[in-house]
């Protein structure tokens, strides 16, 4: 059949091809759209097909993530045995018993939960689309660049509203791979603090029983202690957090401006896309959420992830040392806190899928060094003054402190003397500026006292510049 005979059902009959098994093959849109060119389609067809591709792609590619997601997690039952909710109940109610022995902070004002895996996706997936937000645009973005490469010059009229259509297919092949590792990460998760960040509401606690027994496998530790261990653990997590107002978004903001720097790799993406096969989609999926189009981090990023595993680090390190005190009658406390800091240091698949899609692992590397800097300071001026240090951004620990934290228990028991602490640069600037020191003035000054001095030093002795005749009250100074 010549070209200019061909008929347009050839190219529906790609879309299908190219939309098999509900996954989108870029290679299949590339041949769809190269086999346009000659194909008889007048301006009228083409945007009505336009309306119909993005109509298909422009709704909320998130919505369809948590449909994916959901099923995975449901897929094992919706509810949570009675016996199951009173048991953690009680755990809950113990531990916050505990825990008023073991920190300063107070209670939460909401009641901890016990949250089913559908419940742990439906209420985390705000946190990650944020956090994957970038990425998704990213991978968009390049299969629009390479929209724009591929297409001949003579059909760039014709796909003036593709570029859009590309963005919303990009994204939503980007959500619907995300919902996959976020369910199967729902199998996971034993907590909401389990994975290191914020992923709920702020002052909210939850334990996932349904995971509960895959968390102390092999353990042989009654599942009765592991509930408790885990809900004095949550407890503690949470209640940082509520009272650290500036926490949450102090965490979630480092995150996010370090996935702001991830961009795909375009020669890797046409690459894969020259190898990549119509029938098997795999291949597609294993390189996304094995994060093979991202690239190797740049500098900038290596120093945010450094910040953003400090800070992790001092958070979990300061849950362990309270969960740590709070445990001391269980009898399996000490096995599993090592069992929680070997799972928080290795992960779990879920976990890897998660870091290779974004671009991001979570790793407290320096979680043991963050925890026995936590301890040197409990032991040295008290559970009360460790606590107050959460109290404002500026005075919690710094990474230097988790190298040695000699330097802030000094200043923490100069303190507890009633001593005043020697005070740096800022502190002189700030008490200046609060005692009504006018800085203007003063620079105003130095700058008129500069510019006496330029003169003079430009006519020794106080001569006047040769060829000036005016009068003196007349010149500049």
């Amino acid at each position: 059949m010549a070209d200019d005979d061909r008929d347009p059902s050839d190219f529906e009959e790609m879309l299908r091809r190219m939309m098999s098994g509900g996954q989108v093959d870029p290679e299949a849109l590339r041949d769809a759209l190269s086999g346009m060119g000659g194909m008889p389609i007048d301006a009228a067809q083409m945007s009505g097909f336009m309306s119909q591709l993005q109509g298909m792609f422009g709704g909320d590619p998130w919505q369809g993530a948590q449909q994916r997601a959901l099923h995975i997690a449901n897929r094992d039952g919706l509810g949570i045995a009675d016996g199951s909710r009173a048991s953690l109940a009680d755990a809950f109610a113990l531990a916050n018993l505990w825990l008023g022995e073991a920190t300063t902070i107070s209670e939460l004002a909401s009641a901890p939960q016990a949250m089913t895996r559908g419940e742990w996706v439906e209420k985390t997936l705000p946190v990650w689309k944020e956090i994957a937000d970038p990425v998704s645009t990213s991978i968009a973005d390049a299969l629009t660049g390479a929209l724009e490469t591929q297409v001949p010059p003579e059909m760039q009229s014709m796909v003036q509203g593709a570029g859009q259509l590309m963005r919303g297919l990009g994204g939503s092949l980007f959500a619907a791979q995300f919902g996959q590792v976020l369910g199967r990460l729902s199998l996971e998760v034993v907590s909401g603090g389990d994975v290191g960040i914020p992923v709920l509401p702020a002052g909210t606690a939850a334990v996932i029983p349904q995971n509960i027994a895959d968390f102390g496998a092999g353990l042989e530790i009654p599942e009765d202690q592991i509930a408790l261990y885990l809900a004095v653990r949550e407890l503690a997590y949470a209640r940082l957090y509520r009272h650290a107002k500036w926490l949450h978004l102090h965490v979630l903001s480092q995150i996010t401006d370090f996935a702001r720097g991830v961009t795909v790799d375009v020669e890797v993406l046409d690459d894969l896309a020259s190898r990549l096969d119509p029938t098997n989609p795999e291949e597609l999926r294993a390189a996304i959420e094995g994060g093979a189009l991202l690239p190797a981090q740049t500098e900038a990023q290596r120093e945010a992830l450094a910040r953003l595993e400090n800070l992790i680090a001092t958070i979990d390190g300061w849950v362990d040392v309270v969960t740590e005190e709070a445990t001391s009658r269980l009898p399996d406390g000490a096995r599993l806190a090592e069992a929680a800091r070997r799972r928080r240091a290795v992960g779990g698949p879920a976990e890897d899928a998660l870091g290779a899609l974004v671009g991001l692992k979570l790793r407290p590397r320096r979680l043991r060094e963050a925890s026995a800097m936590w301890r040197a300071v409990t032991d040295a001026v008290g559970i009360a003054a460790r606590d107050a240090l959460w109290d404002y951004p500026d005075i919690m620990p710094l990474a230097s402190d988790i190298d040695d934290p000699s330097a802030l228990i000094a200043r923490l028991e100069a303190l507890q003397r009633g001593e005043t602490p020697e005070a740096d640069e800022l502190d002189e600037a700030l008490a200046r500026l609060l005692d009504g020191e006018d800085f203007g003035a003063a620079d105003t000054d130095a700058a008129d006292s500069g510019a006496a001095d330029t003169d003079d030093t430009a006519s020794p002795g106080g001569e006047d510049e040769p060829g000036d005749d005016r009068p003196e009250g007349d010149r500049p100074v």
